[in-house]
């Protein structure tokens, strides 16, 4: 007993100190933990976003060291209409090489690849070419192939040959184990770490025998497509190879091999010669990218034919590649959306040469989450306390040097330092303790919301929250346009679900709901819904000076709404026939209302009462009378007559009232308003009304057939018999009279 009464004290007393600590510091604390081990994980989101923020320091600070070491001969749209189509033959390729090696190239890189014989060989036309003769097919036979031709060019310079990097097994090409190239490396086997190419592409045996290097060129893109690390390392066909970049800067430099330094974490970087190039754990580069420099580029059409000055070679090193968008090797880059990917070696190379890579070590991520965990508690400790205002210029200051340490790292230490996760995470804090205490002050207003939710209108019930002492009996006078709606034949459609009681209820729900989206959607207020019927208000309790338009418009959407539904029923049927179409009667009525909160001290509800309200609903049971879906009030129909297509009905006596009233049928939009036909119509049913309120009744009738004709198409035909019936009526009681 004692030991539960001491456990229950202790409980106690814990839920008391963590009051006074605050739920929203226990609910930022929470996010934090939630936020660091998410960063930890590092998702692609995370991660993408992160790539973004360096991508913007690169556009706003591309490198400019730049030493004029590399050259590019670009397989480009004039080289492809002077030569002919790619690939070329392998001696145009030689003669490259030859006239690269007399201007004083230091070594060749292909960024191209040649994994098949050169089919325009001489040995390959003696043996396809049709009419030739012995003599011929033998000369061509005796001839140096165009392979032999390309590896003794190479074999007198110093050229790299490119490799391609694939994922599926193909070609023999692909299935040759990769050339041992000589890498050493210091610390643990690089190869569970490196980007991992199962097959291989490589070059024609003769030409990877020519070569003095071979290199991969495989370049895999970011999740978005981006390119932002090369690697300068990596596996293919279970050989670790070195990119191409890497292979000419090793024969280049006339270097014995390529040193690898690894830790437990992943590759810290790649060596050769004296240069030390700093990586990422998967040995990747990751560029700062220079702008686009068209004078590195060298059309090889002109330097085949001649045109280039020894200076643009001597000394440096080239690469031969494309840039011709159908050889389809382009890439998206962070300062450019179409690099030919040759530019890209030629990037690293240059970044290499002058020692300007960027870098990002294992350690940044730790010390981010370092920062952003301190940001974070600060923002625990000091929200609670600190008004709004110093708390903002605190958290500018803090998200300004942040800013600024990750802006210096890369501007003046080529370090990628990610500024998105410390501060997004110490904002996401600081926007939770300010949720919490906002729904802490604000618990009374979620009581009014939560208990007056089920029968006033959303627009009221806000009105309520910060103004509890509207919860009072009585009301205001107020023009308001009032809706009423019916459902026509609702007896015959109750009996056909006589054993169905639900079906009933779930249709008039289904109906309901497209019709109420209707008028709140057009900023009316459902008063109430009486059995098959809606009640709906406009102007209040929130002001709307188009209050008859928008009602009016509510009404036709319903309408439209309405065929919808039933076309839908039609297509749920086996038969496709809909046994019993739904249709509604909807009255407007605009005019002055008493609007407010009528009932009891125990139970009351926001609503309105007048003549006003009786008109609509007497306007809403007259459409069965005159056929027509939608009657509206004279004094609706003046404030709408420029926007919809009204047409008068009649002038009739209204029980409780001393003056007639003229009743109209709203039919449509301003569309069919400026519709000739229309026009017409209403002009031709001016004249019936006239004739027959002059008791004119053969003219009466001679326009009602007039009237038919021209609204054929606007669904009228009921009304016109009433008024058929009624003339015949009134002939048939002056005839028995006399």
């Amino acid at each position: 007993m004692d030991m539960q009464r001491s456990g229950i004290i202790l409980v106690i007393a814990l839920l008391k100190r963590l009051r006074r600590f605050g739920i929203g510091r226990i609910v930022g604390l929470l996010l934090l933990v939630s936020l660091l081990a998410v960063r930890v994980w590092d998702p692609g989101p995370i991660e993408a976003l992160r790539q973004k923020s360096f991508d913007i320091y690169q556009l706003v600070y591309p490198r400019t060291e730049r030493q004029d070491l590399v050259a590019i001969v670009d397989i480009d749209e004039r080289s492809l209409l002077a030569l002919g189509q790619w690939p070329w033959p392998r001696t145009v390729v030689a003669d490259m090489v030859s006239k690269l090696t007399e201007l004083g190239a230091t070594v060749i890189g292909f960024d191209v690849l040649f994994p098949e014989p050169d089919r325009s060989s001489p040995e390959v036309a003696a043996t396809t070419f049709r009419g030739l003769d012995d003599a011929t097919k033998e000369r061509l036979q005796r001839l140096p192939g165009n392979d032999a031709v390309f590896a003794n060019a190479m074999r007198a310079s110093r050229v790299v040959l490119g490799q391609s990097g694939y994922r599926v097994s193909g070609t023999a090409a692909m299935m040759r184990p990769a050339t041992q190239a000589p890498i050493a490396t210091l610390g643990p086997d690089p190869r569970s770490f490196l980007v991992d190419f199962p097959h291989l592409l490589r070059n024609l045996p003769v030409l990877d025998d020519a070569a003095q290097g071979h290199g991969l060129f495989s370049i895999t893109p970011e999740g978005d497509g981006t390119v932002r690390r090369i690697p300068v390392v990596a596996v293919a066909h279970r050989t670790v190879v070195p990119s191409l970049s890497l292979e000419m800067l090793r024969v280049a430099t006339g270097a014995g091999g390529i040193l690898i330094k690894t830790d437990p974490s992943g590759v810290r970087s790649v060596s050769v010669h004296d240069f030390e190039i700093p990586t990422d754990g998967k040995g990747r580069i990751w560029i700062h990218f220079s702008a686009p420099d068209l004078s590195r580029y060298i059309s090889a059409v002109d330097l085949l034919q001649g045109r280039v000055p020894a200076d643009r070679i001597a000394g440096k090193m080239v690469l031969i590649g494309t840039s011709a968008a159908g050889l389809l090797d382009l890439k998206v880059t962070p300062i450019h959306p179409a690099l030919p990917g040759v530019e890209l070696h030629a990037q690293l190379l240059e970044s290499a040469l002058t020692r300007s890579t960027l870098s990002r070590p294992s350690y940044t991520a730790f010390a981010e989450i370092l920062l952003a965990a301190l940001l974070s508690l600060i923002v625990i400790a000091l929200a609670p306390k600190v008004s709004a205002g110093p708390l903002f210029l605190l958290g500018g200051t803090i998200a300004a040097l942040t800013l600024s340490l990750s802006w210096y790292g890369f501007s003046y230490l080529d370090l990628l330092i990610d500024y998105t996760f410390p501060l997004t995470s110490s904002f996401l804090v600081y926007a939770v303790l300010i949720c919490t205490n906002y729904m802490t002050v604000s618990a009374d207003r979620r009581w009014i919301r939560s208990a007056f939710s089920q029968y006033l209108s959303p627009d009221l019930i806000e009105q309520l929250a910060h103004s509890p002492e509207k919860l009072t009996l009585g009301g205001e006078q107020r023009e308001l346009t009032v809706l009423f709606s019916d459902i026509r034949g609702f007896t015959a459609i109750s009996e056909s679900y006589k054993d169905d009681p639900q079906g009933l209820t779930a249709l008039i729900n289904r109906l309901f709901t497209p019709l109420t989206e209707d008028i709140v959607k057009h900023h009316g207020t459902i008063d109430k819904y009486m059995g098959d019927a809606i009640m709906a208000f406009w102007n209040a309790p929130l002001t709307d000076p188009s209050h008859e338009a928008n009602a009016c418009e509510a009404a036709l959407t319903m309408q439209e709404s309405l065929k919808e539904l039933n076309e839908q029923r039609r297509r749920e049927t086996e038969d496709g026939r809909l046994a019993t179409p739904l249709r509604i009667g909807i009255g407007l009525n605009t005019g002055l209302c008493v609007v407010g909160n009528f009932g009891s001290d125990l139970h009351f509800n926001y609503s309105v009462l007048g003549d006003t309200v009786n008109l609509a609903s007497r306007l809403e049971g007259l459409t069965k009378e005159y056929g027509v879906a939608v009657i509206i009030g004279e004094k609706t129909a003046q404030a709408i007559r420029s926007q919809f297509a009204v047409l008068e009905l009649d002038h009739l006596q209204v029980r409780g009232k001393q003056e007639p009233e003229r009743i109209f049928a709203l039919l449509g939009r301003a569309d069919m308003a400026s519709d000739p036909d229309f026009i017409e119509l209403l002009e031709r049913n001016e004249a019936m009304l006239a004739a027959y309120r002059r008791r004119e009744w053969s003219q009466a009738l001679e326009m009602i057939l007039l009237c038919r004709e021209a609204g054929k198409d606007f669904g009228l035909d009921d009304y016109y018999d009433s008024y058929i019936q009624r003339i015949r009526h009134q002939i048939d009681s002056s005839a028995s009279s006399k």
